[in-house]
């Protein structure tokens, strides 16, 4: 009989150890230990997260833009609840205010404030100087494009595909 408990284990140890898995391990693995990095320099010299500074790109991309709290929420993947609680931290912090919506009194929209914008540029700089160090320096020129190329087809495929 195929079912036995062998046969499911002979089945198991060859999935996890199919090329796939072990192929997107690898990203999930680099791209996390990379954000920790970006992370714990953003915060030593900084003193902000790197979810901090995700909402300071998303809000100094282009000035004068209106952002709800809402969209954050959905550019950063974040709860409604998580998203609000990160502004507060922000606001506490004098990085954004909430400005009520000209068209929607009931929508808040998030701002970068002088010093946000400040601390902005500085984060910034620190997370390029992390992401030439361990996403740009380990690759020679030519992988590094066909890297970025890459992900930038996955990353389209994935879009188009939802």
């Amino acid at each position: 009989m195929n079912d036995t408990p062998r046969h499911h284990d002979d089945a198991a140890v060859r999935a996890a150890n199919s090329p796939l898995v072990r192929d997107f391990g690898l990203l999930i693995r680099s791209a996390t230990r990379l954000e920790q990095r970006i992370d714990s320099a953003l915060r030593r010299e900084c003193g902000m997260s790197h979810t901090m500074l995700e909402v300071l790109i998303r809000l100094c991309r282009r000035p004068g833009e209106e952002v709800s709290q809402r969209q954050l929420a959905d550019d950063l993947t974040l709860t409604s609840s998580g998203t609000t609680r990160l502004i507060d931290r922000m606001e506490e912090a004098g990085l954004v205010r909430r400005v009520p919506s000209p068209g929607d009194r009931r929508v808040a929209l998030v701002e970068p404030t002088a010093a946000g914008r400040t601390a902005f540029l500085r984060a910034a700089a620190v997370h390029a100087e992390v992401v030439e160090e361990y996403f740009v320096k380990p690759l020679a020129a030519e992988d590094y494009a066909r890297l970025t190329g890459a992900l930038g087809r996955i990353d389209r495929a994935l879009r188009e595909g939802a």
